[in-house]
């Protein structure tokens, strides 16, 4: 499968120039024979609304409005899907009296031009609270050309409300659940490092992003299922006031317990990252001895949770399972979680069965910062070093 992902630097409310962005992007990579183009969250009308009142200009009807056009209009002229996410504003005239409904959400056409799905955002950051309802639940579809795919944005990636426990990994347990080979992530992720200091290398990864991010996947990678299952995550960068982007799109592939890569962008660039998934990887993702991608939680089992009975994961994809906060409580462990635009937690990814192959090995950040709030694990909880 080639997939592209569409990493540039949109401005709020800027929807023309960021339209400009995005094709300008296009035109100088001229992508040939794409399967799947997917572009960030909230991808032409910028991120950082402060209110309703703020955003409420760039709202689209659901699946009509600019970002649908230029997704059919893209999808049609490179025989591709394409998803790209954009603030949906829901048409209630037909239930009227009924309140208004806005969305952060995704649009998916697929390669005649035709809307296929329209995701919405079920785990809301704090700037999205500010207009945006919840959706009813994490996408999961059969879709012609993809395959079974999973579907997130942004903060769907972490613990619900920062409420759940970390150890919760709501929407890795919905790929599960569902058997996806295939996760779409779109996404607006944040950084906290200062903006000077960040931009200085446009070209480099953001690395403990990219180990965070992995570490919200740990069930996939500890799963060792047979069976490749291939993420990605199509961030975008720049700045916004003083809101600053962390880039780093990536496609990796997970599989029997190892994590490769095939295509990362920098923390700066504005490039279409074009991956080849029928192709060698190019890149091993292994974690750093003695840093916290080797260390994991003491588990304190659920009263409820006995060896004769395992605990039962919740469906994020069924409407019916709840909002989040509530549920998993009862079937996990307590975690202090952190925010999504900062990537210093105890992430737990690995490889454990070395393989003699020439490629490019990314050694997993090890950064300093104070463990107060993380259990040490026990001799009994499972630790994974690097090989």
């Amino acid at each position: 499968m080639r997939i592209g992902c569409l990493q540039f630097a949109p401005q709020v409310g800027d929807v023309d120039n960021n339209l400009n962005r995005a094709d300008c992007v296009l035109s100088r990579s001229n992508p040939q024979d794409l399967d799947l183009l997917v572009l960030p969250e909230m991808a032409f009308t910028g991120y950082n609304f402060r209110s309703l009142q703020h955003i409420s200009p760039y709202l689209e009807p659901t699946a009509a409005g600019i970002t649908s056009l230029w997704a059919r209009t893209t999808a049609l002229k490179h025989n591709c899907i394409v998803a790209a996410g954009y603030p949906e504003k829901v048409d209630v005239s037909k239930k009227w009296p009924a309140n208004p409904e806005y969305y952060n959400s995704v649009i998916m056409v697929n390669a005649e031009g035709e809307t296929i799905a329209n995701y919405r955002k079920s785990f809301l950051y704090y700037t999205d609270e500010t207009w945006a309802l919840e959706g009813k639940g994490f996408y999961a579809g059969d879709i012609d050309g993809l395959g079974n795919i999973a579907m997130g944005i942004c903060m769907d990636l972490n613990p619900y409300k920062f409420e759940a426990p970390w150890s919760a990994w709501e929407f890795a347990h919905h790929v599960l659940h569902i058997k996806a080979n295939l996760v779409i992530l779109s996404m607006a992720w944040l950084t906290r490092e200062d903006p000077r200091s960040f931009s200085r290398a446009p070209s480099e990864p953001d690395m403990e992003t990219l180990a965070y991010w992995l570490g919200r996947l740990e069930p996939l990678i500890r799963a060792e299922a047979v069976g490749e299952i291939i993420v990605i995550f199509a961030n975008r960068c720049g700045t916004e006031e003083e809101v600053v982007y962390a880039g780093t799109s990536a496609v990796i592939g997970i599989n029997n317990g190892e994590v490769k890569v095939y295509g990362l962008l920098g923390r700066g660039e504005k490039e279409l990252l074009v991956v080849d998934t029928d192709k060698r990887p190019g890149a091993k993702l292994v974690s750093t001895p003695n840093s916290c991608a080797t260390e994991v939680p003491e588990p304190v089992p659920s009263p409820e949770a006995t060896k004769e009975e395992p605990l039962n994961f919740p469906d994020w994809s069924d409407p019916d399972s709840g909002n989040g906060s509530e549920d998993v409580d009862d079937y996990y462990y307590d975690f202090s979680p952190v925010s999504p635009s900062d990537a210093r937690c105890p992430p737990v990814f690995f490889s454990p069965k070395p393989t003699p192959i020439s490629e490019s090995y990314y050694d997993l950040p090890s950064p300093e910062y104070s463990r107060t709030s993380f259990r040490k694990p026990s001799p009994k909880s499972p630790t994974f070093n690097r090989p």
